[in-house]
């Protein structure tokens, strides 16, 4: 170490003691559990219909604003708010759609269907077919 330190050394008058620390890795993972996925579930529900009911109160305000005055940017404001209202109904709509779906993954499938199928020429199904008839 006194080669790549060694000029920084001298013109601070001090001596370097480098020491390699070791280095360890701590690896913690929580397992989401179903009461965890319940609750983000529930705060988010809460929170979406926090803004929607925000923002149904915001456009009767910008509503008014926008009649009184007739000014063309209020409309601007109340359609985009409007909008914005929209998308918030479409993510919890969304929300809706991702909980069910995470519920019937937790539940696996539901029915195992293998279907059998026959490979082969037409001749091989009639000669299997004859084989059949003969053995009933």
């Amino acid at each position: 170490m006194t080669d790549t330190f060694g000029n920084l050394d001298k013109t601070f008058n001090v001596e370097s003691a480098i020491e390699k620390a070791e280095e360890t890795v701590v690896d913690i993972k929580k397992a989401k559990t179903d009461k965890d996925v319940d609750n983000d579930y529930e705060y988010t529900r809460g929170q979406l219909y926090n803004l929607i009911e925000k923002g149904q109160e915001a456009i009767n305000g910008i509503l008014d604003v926008a009649q009184n005055s007739d000014h063309p940017r209020a409309y601007e404001v109340a359609g985009n708010l409007i909008k914005n209202v929209a998308d918030i109904s479409d993510k919890l709509v969304d929300l809706q759609k991702k909980m069910k779906d995470l519920d019937e993954e937790q539940k696996g499938p539901k029915t195992i269907t293998n279907n059998a199928m026959f490979v082969g020429s037409t001749s091989e199904l009639q000669k299997m077919l004859k084989q059949m008839g003969n053995d009933k």
